[in-house]
């Protein structure tokens, strides 16, 4: 798995590149190694550029950075958290599976939340400028690549994939 060309592929042709994931045999290690550890750093890294080197404009109060040591501790705890909160949104994907009629499997649903995540990573990098954080919210994507990976990994019915999303969402 070529990392660029899975991201482009989970992005620009999800229906596709889900069929694809789903005959992978990857494992949870190989998956943190050679995706998530990488993609998930993007947005930590950028936020310390942002925060501590660009600075942050604030109007009528001119602009500040915050302090390296500062940045860079967040940045930590929100990679750490990040790491640990795909392990648990597969446990959830996992559990909720038979109740959607779908097959239990930890692999795929491990797939399922590590590139239904990509889009919240990969738009990461815009916080380097912190003016353009607010575009942040195209990691909603996120939110259809779980809504169209459900059915093809966990093996639900398509007319079911709405309510497994949604229940995964608020679980």
């Amino acid at each position: 798995m070529n990392l660029v060309e899975r991201v482009k592929g989970i992005l620009l042709k999800p229906k596709e590149e889900w069929q694809t994931i789903s005959g992978e045999t990857t494992t949870i290690p190989e998956l943190y190694k050679t995706y998530i550890v990488i993609l998930a750093a993007i947005g930590p890294v950028a936020s310390i550029i942002g925060m501590s080197i660009v600075g942050i404009r604030l109007p009528l109060a001119g602009s500040f950075r915050i302090p390296i040591t500062t940045s860079i501790a967040s940045a930590v705890v929100h990679y750490i958290l990040t790491l640990v909160g795909v392990y648990i949104l597969a446990l959830i994907i996992d559990a909720l599976a038979p109740t959607f009629s779908g097959e239990k499997s930890i692999n795929q649903a491990f797939k399922v939340a590590a590139y239904s995540n990509t889009p919240g990573w990969v738009v990461g990098i815009f916080t380097i400028i912190p003016a353009l954080g607010i575009l942040g919210v195209l990691g909603l994507y996120g939110l259809y690549l779980l809504y169209v990976g459900l059915p093809v990994l966990m093996k639900s019915p398509k007319e079911k994939s709405l309510g497994y999303t949604i229940a995964v969402i608020i679980a």
